[in-house]
C-alpha cells in the first residue's frame, strides 16, 4: 500500500510467532498437531508472585507508574545484579519496560543512526535484526558453526568490526542454539571488544537461570568490567519466573544511555503495567527455591530430546548448555524426498513437510540466521516431547 512506510519492506514478520499461529489454526481444524514452536515455559507463575499482584490490585496500585518504573522494582533490579551478577549499578541506572523487546528496541532507537552497524552472532533471535532495520541500522551477522556448538569465536567477532560498528548484541545462553558462554569463552569476546573501544555491548541474558549440568553463568561485564561504561545488560522475569504474559523485561547501563531510553519511553508506551510491577518486585526478592526445580525438569527434557533426536536419520543434535531450546542440524536430509513425493530443498522444506505429514510444529532455521537447521522449544511435558520426537524419527525414516 503506498501510504506505508518504505521501512516495512525491510523487515519481516516474527517466524516464531507465526509458526505458533499456524499451529494453533490447525488444531482449531481438528488436526493433531504438537507446537514445538513457542519459546514459553509452560510452568505456572509462582504462587507468591501471583499473590504480590493481587494484593497490590486490593491496596490501589493501579495507577500509572514512573516511566521507567516504580522504585521498589528498579532498587530489586539493582540488589539482584549485585546479588547474583557482582554488578555494582545504582537504582537510577535501572530501568523497566514492556518485556525484553522494548529494552532492547529502546536501546537501538536511542542510539542508531542511518549507516551504523549491528553484529548480531548467528544464529540469533529472530527479532534482533529486524528490530535494527526498524531503527535505521545495519545488521551484521556473524556466523558461528555447528562445530563450535553455535558459539561466536574471537576471530569471527573480529572480522564482523568494522568502523560502523555501533554494537555487539550478545545473547547467552542463546535463542536458538541454547549455546552458553563460559568464563574462559566470554573473556575471549570481551577480550575483542576492549580492542574496539567504540563498539558497545548490548547483552541479553534472559535464559541466566537455565543454564544445565554443571555450568556456571557469567555475564560480560562481570568478567571484564572495562566494558560496563558501554554494555547494557537486559534481563527479565519471563523466563525463569514463568512470567511471559506479565511482560516486564529490565535492564541496567550507563546513566545517559538510560535517559535517553527513558525519554523514547515517555513517548512510547510511558511505564510499564504496574501490577506486573509489584508482582515482579516478589519475583526478584522473594524465594527463589522453584528456580533449581523447574531447571531440573528442563535439562531431563533437554536430555530426552537430544538423546531422541540424534536417532533420527539426518539429524544431528548438540547438547546445549542452557535455555529451552535445541537447534539440530538437517543437511542429512537435504536433497531427499519427503514421503508426500516433494523434495527437501532447504530447513524450511523440512518443518512444512514435518507439519503436514506428522503434524509436528518447529521453526526452520532460515529466519534465525543459519541452516540447514530447525528450532525445537523443550518447553512442554515429556510425554508431548517424546510422542514429537517419535513422529520426527518416522518422519526422517520415510524420506528417501
Amino acid at each position: 500500500m503506498a501510504f506505508l512506510a518504505d521501512i516495512l519492506s525491510r523487515v519481516q514478520p516474527s517466524a516464531t510467532i507465526a509458526v505458533a499461529q499456524k499451529a494453533r489454526e490447525l488444531k482449531a481444524a481438528g488436526r493433531d498437531v504438537i507446537s514445538l514452536g513457542a519459546g514459553e515455559p509452560d510452568f505456572d507463575t509462582p504462587d507468591n508472585i501471583k499473590q504480590a499482584a493481587i494484593d497490590a490490585i486490593n491496596r490501589g496500585e493501579t495507577k500509572y507508574t514512573p516511566v521507567a518504573g516504580i522504585p521498589e522494582l528498579r532498587k530489586a533490579i539493582a540488589d539482584k545484579f549485585k546479588r547474583e551478577n557482582d554488578l555494582d549499578y545504582d537504582w537510577t541506572q535501572t530501568i523497566v519496560g514492556t518485556g525484553g523487546k522494548q529494552i532492547l528496541f529502546n536501546a537501538l532507537m536511542a542510539t542508531l543512526n542511518p549507516g551504523d552497524e549491528v553484529v548480531i552472532p548467528a544464529p540469533y533471535w529472530v527479532s534482533y535484526p529486524e528490530m535494527v532495520l526498524l531503527c535505521g541500522g545495519t545488521p551484521v551477522p556473524a556466523p558461528t558453526t555447528l562445530e563450535n556448538k553455535f558459539k561466536l569465536t574471537a576471530d569471527a567477532l573480529e572480522a564482523a568490526i568494522t568502523p560502523k560498528t555501533k554494537w555487539l548484541i550478545f545473547n547467552s545462553p542463546s535463542n536458538p542454539s541454547g549455546a552458553a558462554y563460559n568464563r574462559d569463552e566470554m573473556k575471549a569476546i570481551t577480550d575483542v571488544l576492549m580492542r574496539h573501544p567504540h563498539v558497545w555491548l548490548l547483552t541479553d541474558d534472559m535464559y541466566e537461570h537455565l543454564v544445565y549440568d554443571s555450568f556456571e553463568f557469567v555475564t560480560p561485564v562481570q568478567v571484564e568490567p572495562g566494558l560496563k561504561d558501554r554494555t547494557l545488560t537486559m534481563n527479565g522475569v519471563s523466563k525463569a519466573y514463568a512470567m511471559t504474559g506479565w511482560r516486564i523485561g529490565y535492564a541496567a547501563g550507563p546513566v545517559e544511555l538510560i535517559k535517553a531510553m527513558d525519554m523514547i519511553q515517555s513517548q512510547q508506551t510511558s511505564g510499564a503495567c504496574s501490577i506486573a510491577q509489584w508482582a515482579s518486585v516478589e519475583a526478584l526478592n522473594g524465594p527463589q527455591d522453584f528456580i533449581a526445580k523447574n531447571k531440573a525438569v528442563f535439562q531431563g527434557r533437554r536430555d530426552l530430546v537430544v538423546s531422541m533426536l540424534n536417532q533420527a536419520q539426518g539429524i544431528d543434535c548438540p547438547t546445549p548448555e542452557g535455555a529451552f531450546y535445541v537447534y539440530p542440524s538437517v543437511a542429512g536430509l537435504i536433497g531427499k524426498t519427503a514421503p508426500s513425493g516433494k523434495t527437501i530443498e532447504n530447513d524450511k522444506d523440512f518443518v512444512t513437510e514435518l507439519l503436514e505429514e506428522e503434524g509436528v510444529a518447529a521453526v526452520h532455521g532460515e529466519p534465525f540466521g543459519l541452516g540447514p537447521n530447525f528450532r525445537i522449544s523443550y518447553a512442554t511435558s515429556e510425554e508431548l516431547l517424546e510422542e514429537a520426537c517419535n513422529r520426527i524419527q518416522r518422519f526422517c525414516a520415510n524420506c528417501r
